[in-house]
């Protein structure tokens, strides 16, 4: 029953990967540094009504000869009013309805509205007008004394008793690095109704990647440039030694090949959105989902080698809650991978993924405390067998792991910091260095593993040894074979009692390694 259990979730779990993959992928593209606006409303706020159409780091206009310039494109931006709105209008009459386009940086936020009383007016009003601040039906903004031509506002009237009016195409180039944002404003209450469409293009010097993204193309370069150097060593070391290879070196082996198709995976997808500024869904759903598997596999080969599968035991005992876990932590993860980065491309951190952060940390905690136990279960047995060549790895593995651990612990509070003093993403050009930060700790902590447990002539140094003493699980999948082992309590014994004093300790062992694989 426990194997029909077993390999049906198996099964589970690799026609929902391949599922996901194929529906999403029937997608075609996603807007990327295209900003699409698909007959969207405009919100109310004070005294005004607005739509927020983006915002993006973007870096100064390079003068080099390879680079290109950096603007703000508007491209067919139409706005559709109501009927009820526009019969109020004579078909003679011009400039019937106002609607601005706002750009500017995030430095100068305090410009648009009333900075002169404690109105909070966003709209001019007749008091206002008297005092020459602005004139009534525009929204007040203030110049920026450094530059008179910023913050930049672009006026677009409806005529007559028209239902729609269409921007002009242009382009407002960028000559000053910083965070911009792109506001669609209002002021009459009766264009309450007003819906906006068309695309705005945002693009920096080097092509259409978000400044926040662009260092991140470089470091997906080089971090799949280090993933193939060590897959390249640990190849050679495993044709080497392919006679002494145990079947723990195929799992690591298969991590070591999802981070290099992870790596190379994003930065093609990076590349490819940099060259043309939309974003193939079927690509990023592909690094997506790599992205969830690599992670699973790996936290899956943490657990496994924390409970000394191969070193003390050949089996890891009953898979199905460790399956069961797997495959709960991969959905979860896919989830807020896609909403990551198949959402909005602003350079602005928002709130709707936070409630698909804490199922993944929830996970990610849990995944911790059963391989620090499995550890604790792992170094008693190993202590207690005196095996002390293994107890020494396990040692060296085990105050890595912590030191990992720590070094993670002490970054999420980092990056809880980071993001609490910089809600407007102000410090978007070292943004990268968060999910960074994660990609490098992985690869190290791989790494680690790979010099610990790499292959060699003496495999039996960590290899487990059926002699020895070690365990057999009572009900357990083995992972050389594939099935289950059911051991032969009598032959074991038998042999257990020709080594004379060692009999007692083993049949104490044995009768542990039962009860707790009963637990798993």
């Amino acid at each position: 029953m426990k194997d029909k259990i077993s390999f049906g979730s198996v099964k589970f779990s690799i026609i929902f990967i391949l599922g996901s993959i194929f529906i999403c992928s029937s997608i075609e593209i996603a807007s990327a540094s295209i900003h699409e606006y698909n007959n969207e409303h405009f919100t109310p706020q004070s005294n005004a009504f607005f739509f927020h159409g983006g915002s993006e780091g973007l870096y100064a206009s390079s003068h080099k000869p390879h680079k290109g310039k950096s603007f703000i494109r508007f491209e067919n931006v139409a706005f559709l009013r109501t009927k009820e709105s526009a019969d109020n209008h004579n078909e003679m009459q011009s400039r019937t309805g106002l609607i601005e386009a706002l750009v500017l940086e995030v430095k100068d936020r305090e410009k648009i509205g009333d900075a002169h009383s404690k109105s909070n007016a966003i709209c001019c009003t007749p008091k206002l007008a008297q005092d020459k601040v602005c004139t009534v039906g525009e929204i007040i903004l203030q110049r920026n004394p450094d530059n008179p031509e910023w913050p930049m506002r672009i006026q677009t009237f409806f005529e007559g008793k028209s239902l729609e009016t269409e921007m002009v195409t242009q382009s407002i180039e960028i000559n000053s690095t910083g965070m911009y944002y792109l506001y669609f404003m209002f002021c009459d209450t009766q264009l309450n109704a007003t819906r906006i469409r068309g695309q705005t293009v945002w693009r920096n010097p080097g092509g259409y990647l978000p400044g926040k993204m662009v260092p991140l193309m470089t470091f997906y370069g080089i971090a799949s440039l280090a993933y193939l150097l060590l897959g390249i060593l640990w190849f050679f070391r495993f044709v080497k030694f392919w006679k002494d290879i145990i079947q723990l070196h195929y799992y690591i082996t298969a991590v070591i090949a999802l981070g290099m198709c992870e790596m190379a995976l994003w930065y093609f997808e990076y590349a490819n959105l940099n060259a043309t500024g939309s974003r193939p869904m079927s690509i990023t759903l592909w690094a997506v989902t790599v992205t969830a598997v690599k992670k699973t596999f790996s936290r899956l080969l943490l657990l496994v080698v924390s409970m000394g599968y191969g070193v003390v035991r050949p089996t890891i005992g009953n898979v199905t809650p460790k399956l069961l876990l797997g495959t709960v932590y991969f959905i979860a993860s896919e989830a807020l991978e896609l909403v990551e980065h198949l959402g909005n491309i602003n350079d602005f951190s928002g709130k709707a993924k936070l409630y698909l952060v804490l199922p993944v940390a929830f996970l990610d905690t849990w995944f911790i405390l059963w391989i620090f136990s499995s550890l604790s279960q792992t170094l008693e047995k190993l202590q207690m067998r005196k095996s002390m060549v293994k107890l020494d790895l396990y040692r060296k593995f085990t105050n890595s792991l912590a030191a990992f651990v720590l070094l993670s612990i002490a970054w999420v509070g980092f990056e809880l910091y980071f993001k609490a003093s910089d809600p407007l993403s102000e410090l978007w050009r070292i943004a990268w260095i968060i999910p960074s930060f994660w990609t490098l700790l992985t690869f190290s902590l791989l790494v680690v593993i790979c010099v610990l447990w790499a292959p060699s002539s003496n495999p039996t140094r960590y290899a487990y040894c059926g002699e020895t003493g070690d365990d057999i699980d009572e009900e357990a999948i083995s992972l050389t074979t594939g099935v289950k082992v059911v051991p032969d309590m009598g032959a074991k014994l038998e042999r257990k009692e020709k080594k004379g004093s060692a009999s007692t300790d083993t049949l104490t062992g044995l009768k542990e390694d039962l009860e707790e694989d009963k637990r798993e």
